[in-house]
């Protein structure tokens, strides 16, 4: 039985609760929050002891693994910290919002487990096409497509003391919004080893200092991968993510898959876990959870290790280092 505590009680971290609740091996034991009215409620609803911070927590309870659902910039020192005292780190994303943040984070993996929340890594119907694509049924990936069409407004800035700011969030649509289905490009397509990026702030002028909208070409795996992302929409529409191989293409949306092959249609459709927080976000939590656990007793190597999630997370950097300079020269 792991003992974990969750520093950061907001709403991820209600996802990361049920999921601890539902899991055999796993026991809830405390949480913290600087504002301890959050931690309270938490603590209240799920029978656990409440802390002010992190340190408080881990001076006063012997756990063995804390789950970080803290703003961006708090996960890399945060995880050093908990490594530091043997404890497993299961982070919520972002893992870093700067390249220096990496170097910390390879050193806490070096002292303890740590594992990255890209949970839609573990849907089905993400699973079947990797399957597919590896299989080599339809042939090589030509190439891929990805759009994320989501509403954040006004007052989802207004409600935090860090969204909107690039000390506190690292950026706006891409690494808080696109960032889960960036990854999935790279864990179908393969390494990245191009990337052209524009950023702009379509509707939240003088609101936010971050992009609410991206567009980029990436080439991954030796192919090119188109994604659209932004804020800026009038409703969070399900992802939509293609990838063309030489004799199909496979369409994800919503959970399901459509493999589309000249003038043939075939729909697959994935038994899913609940819905956890909002539907839109994926139902991979559980799952994704479940195996970093399951990894920890067996020793095995998991998925979403720090070395399996370093492409993404570098090509994420460089898209900031391409897209931040349009942001910025517009709002001079």
């Amino acid at each position: 039985m792991y003992r974990v505590g969750i520093v950061g009680c907001g709403g991820i971290a209600q996802v990361h609760a049920q999921v601890l609740r539902e899991l055999p091996d796993t026991e809830l034991t405390a949480c913290a929050d600087v504002k301890k009215e959050k931690a309270a409620q938490l603590s209240e609803k799920y029978g656990c002891r409440a802390y002010a911070s992190m340190e408080e927590m881990l001076e006063k309870e012997k756990l063995d693994a804390v789950h970080l659902c803290t703003p961006h910039y708090l996960h890399a020192p945060m995880a050093l910290y908990a490594a530091e005292k043997g404890l497993a780190v299961f982070t919520e994303k972002p893992p870093i919002i700067s390249r220096e943040q990496w170097t910390v984070l390879e050193e806490a993996a070096r002292k303890a487990p740590l594992g990255v929340c890209f949970q839609n890594r573990y849907n089905p119907n993400v699973q079947k096409a990797a399957e597919l694509i590896q299989s080599g049924e339809w042939g090589r990936p030509l190439g891929a497509r990805a759009f994320v069409t989501w509403q954040r407004d006004q007052a989802y800035y207004a409600g935090s003391g860090w969204r909107g700011a690039w000390d506190t969030e690292g950026g706006g649509a891409l690494i808080n919004q696109a960032i889960h289905t960036l990854d999935l490009l790279v864990f179908l397509l393969g390494r990245p080893s191009g990337s052209q990026t524009f950023m702009a702030n379509r509707h939240l002028q003088n609101v936010i200092q971050v992009e609410d909208t991206v567009e980029a070409r990436l080439t991954l795996g030796g192919v090119p991968a188109l994604l659209y992302a932004t804020n800026a929409y009038a409703a969070n529409a399900p992802v939509l993510l293609e990838v063309q191989l030489e004799k199909a293409a496979l369409r994800l949306e919503d959970g399901e898959m459509e493999i589309r092959a000249g003038e043939s249609n075939q729909r697959l459709s994935f038994p899913m876990d609940q819905a956890l927080g909002k539907g839109y976000w994926g139902n991979g939590h559980l799952a994704c959870i479940r195996d970093f656990y399951r990894c920890l007793s067996s020793g095995a190597p998991y998925m979403n290790r720090l070395d399996a999630v370093r492409d993404t997370a570098m090509l994420l950097m460089d898209m900031y280092d391409q897209g931040r300079r349009f942001l910025t020269a517009a709002q001079r």
